[in-house]
């Protein structure tokens, strides 16, 4: 299971994921991550992870292809924060943050989510929340 969640940043595209992810899940969050980005100069993630299980093999295959695309593009993002209890997806997320080192990404535990949906708000210094503020006017 993938699902977009709320958040009261419109920044911000956040999930939950748990069980068994789908290709179709995840097409889902791409499309809302390729919508946000088209509406922002910068994005962050949030993604709260519970009892995650596997990826089917579509989803894999998506989430590193749609991986791949998004190296040359990393200018769009800002930070992304990962909310488990689950070691090894720390150990993955601190992966990421070594690969991707343009993104800020951090990990938090369930009991700091509240912590987690703050810092994915907050903004890089000189942005505004209208992308017309900034001068920007999409790509």
């Amino acid at each position: 299971m993938l699902d977009l969640i709320p958040h009261p940043a419109d920044h911000v595209v956040a999930m939950k994921a748990g069980g068994i992810v789908t290709g179709s899940e995840l097409q889902h969050a791409i499309d809302a991550i390729e919508a946000a980005k088209r509406d922002h100069p910068v994005i962050s993630l949030v993604i709260e992870i519970e009892n995650l299980r596997l990826m089917t093999l579509t989803a894999l295959l998506k989430d590193i292809g749609y991986g791949l695309t998004q190296l040359g593009d990393l200018d769009h993002y800002h930070r992304a924060a990962v909310v488990t209890d689950q070691a090894w997806i720390e150990h993955i997320a601190h992966l990421e943050e070594r690969l991707f080192k343009a993104v800020e990404i951090r990990t938090f535990s369930r009991r700091e989510r509240a912590a987690a949906m703050a810092w994915v708000s907050e903004l890089p210094r000189g942005a505004h929340e209208d992308p017309e503020e900034d001068g920007y006017h999409g790509a």
